[in-house]
């Protein structure tokens, strides 16, 4: 079995980030999780910029990405993802508060692989970060590697 991929982690509220954290430890899903707090640093870790040029780590396996984001927000990242070549199969699930029709619409139009809302209650809100983990890191089959 080869080695585990990263999960990219693209989200700016520390207590989501915790809860997110603490939710696919407690899976015991082993993948190394990347955070970054807004979507500029997505994108320079996904192009290997600035804090993140001399990274020798693979692309994420899959990269859970928030909408309401400061510097770049989660639809231009996605946008830029879907567009680049080297980027585009990378599947990303928007994690996002919003159930804005716009923004389920423009994500799905710029390509991403899924739209989950988190939900508010704890115990739901872990089990559906639970449940992503284990799909996209675990079950899914993910793309040939692309770097």
């Amino acid at each position: 079995m080869g080695k585990l991929k990263r999960i990219l982690l693209a989200e700016d509220n520390l207590e989501d980030i915790q809860l997110t954290l603490e939710a696919l430890e407690g899976c015991h899903l082993a993948n190394q999780v990347m955070v970054v707090r807004d979507g500029a640093e997505a994108l320079d870790y996904l192009y290997r910029r600035n804090a993140y040029k001399d990274s020798t780590e693979e692309q994420p396996v899959v990269v859970f990405l928030d909408i309401k984001m400061p510097k770049v927000d989660g639809v231009e990242v996605l946008r830029q993802i879907k567009t680049d070549p080297k980027l585009q199969i990378i599947p990303v699930v928007m994690v996002t508060s919003s159930r804005e029709h716009l923004d389920l619409l423009r994500s799905y139009q710029l390509g991403a692989n899924a739209y989950v809302v988190k939900p508010i209650d704890f115990d739901q809100f872990v089990s559906a970060i639970q449940e992503l983990g284990l799909y996209w890191a675990v079950l899914n089959e993910p793309p040939p590697r692309c770097n």
